[in-house]
């Protein structure tokens, strides 16, 4: 029978007169809002992370690949979407991982009304993109029609572009393609997005492939990109080392002139996962600062129950308990705070996370966080590995302040008031 563990359950956190203690309180108000602000720190972090990374692996490719002298020359560096398609199907390995497989081809362009002008990309698609995270963020209208076997004249724009040009479903805008010379197209929006995402609002309009493919006179399978979305995405930087092997071969057996280029979406969106990155510094160091001031609050914790039991200590030692077993006593009875502490703390950090989980509560400024609203990801495991850690650096703490049982002799506690 563990003695020193029941002795403890027979303790409460009272005083001798039975009264709680204000420093008790302090330190259980202390550590539930150290526990508090872990939770949402953590939630927050995970939410930004999960929202922006998704944004950008939806709208941009998992593997994009591209002719190999794209640096050289953006208009005549092209590649042959019908070559890629084929060495992916022909891979009996990597086909199976592949979820959709679309060519892209970008240009730039003028869209002009009659009171104003914006520069924008036109990116054109074959019916092989996946529309369904753009479909979702539809404001007006819907996606365009796109057929690889018939002409497509319809756009889809962002609510940026709609707003400035003042323009909405259903109306015509000149767009303007300027190469040698300049080539105009009189292209219908067939609706209105808004991602949030200022960096793809700002510079893309959506439409058919055979509209750039017209205008720079390029056939069917020509395009600037081969979009590659994978069914796992964990281990892009393998998976795109796979697909350029297997084009490589591709092109050797085939005896093509095209060279191939793979990078993955983290390699053609540096800036957005290097701030992703540095948010979760962000998060060590608040994780690191809260166990720190839950540690102090702890020792004062420690120290109180310690004081206002003195005496207890006191005739403990005078009927022969050693001081491992006091320590271990005040150890288990601290410990009913921190359970305390955890309990309430997690029921307000898991209550609060959830009610801006789903009622976006806290608002933010689009244009500067890509999102209109904190978002929040609550994970099991991540909360259980939070809670066992703050356990464990709590009895590590404690263990440290109970030296202090070690100091007290039974003769100077018969003095003690």
């Amino acid at each position: 029978m563990n003695h020193e563990l029941y002795i403890a359950r027979r303790m409460t956190l009272n005083n001798e007169r039975q009264q709680g203690s204000p420093s008790l309180t302090v330190a259980l108000v202390g550590i539930v809002l150290a526990v508090v602000v872990m939770i949402l720190s953590i939630a927050i972090v995970m939410g930004f992370k999960g929202e922006i990374s998704g944004k950008i692996m939806r709208l941009d490719a998992h593997l994009k690949v591209t002719n190999a002298a794209l640096g050289i020359d953006d208009n005549y560096a092209t590649v042959n979407g019908r070559e890629v398609r084929e060495a992916i199907a022909e891979d009996t390995d990597f086909a199976p991982m592949v979820e959709s497989v679309s060519l892209i081809a970008d240009k730039s362009a003028i869209l002009k009304t009659d009171e104003d002008f914006m520069g924008i990309i036109m990116r054109g698609v074959n019916d092989g993109y996946d529309w369904r995270y753009l479909q979702s963020k539809m404001v007006e209208g819907e996606i365009p029609v796109v057929s690889d076997t018939a002409s497509s004249q319809q756009i889809t724009i962002s609510k940026t572009v709609a707003d400035r040009l003042q323009l909405h479903a259903g109306d015509k805008v000149l767009t303007y393609f300027i190469d040698d010379k300049i080539k105009v197209r009189n292209l219908t929006i067939s609706g209105v997005f808004e991602t949030d995402l200022e960096a793809f609002d700002n510079a893309y309009i959506v439409g058919g492939i055979d509209v750039v493919q017209g205008v720079n006179g390029w056939n069917s399978d020509t395009g600037t990109e081969v979009a590659v979305n994978l069914k796992d995405t964990r281990d892009l930087d393998g998976m795109a080392y796979l697909l350029y092997t297997l084009l490589a071969e591709s092109t050797v057996q085939h005896e093509s002139r095209n060279l191939f280029y793979v990078t993955t979406t983290h390699q053609n969106n540096l800036p957005f996962f290097a701030w992703l990155q540095m948010l979760d510094m962000n998060v060590v160091i608040i994780l690191t600062l809260m166990m720190i001031v839950a540690a102090f609050t702890l020792i004062s914790a420690m120290l109180m129950i310690v004081l206002e039991r003195i005496r207890v200590i006191g005739n403990f030692k005078a009927m022969g308990a050693t001081n491992g077993a006091i320590r271990r006593i005040f150890i288990y009875l601290t410990g009913k705070l921190i359970l305390k502490a955890l309990l309430i703390g997690n029921i307000i950090g898991i209550g609060l996370a959830l009610v801006q989980k789903y009622g976006h509560v806290v608002r933010l400024d689009p244009t500067a966080y890509y999102m209109p609203y904190v978002p929040i990801s609550l994970n099991v495991a991540t909360l259980v590995m939070l809670n066992v850690g703050i356990i464990i650096v709590s009895y590590l703490t404690l263990l440290g302040a109970s030296h202090i049982i070690s100091t007290i002799k039974p003769t100077s506690t018969m003095r003690f008031e």
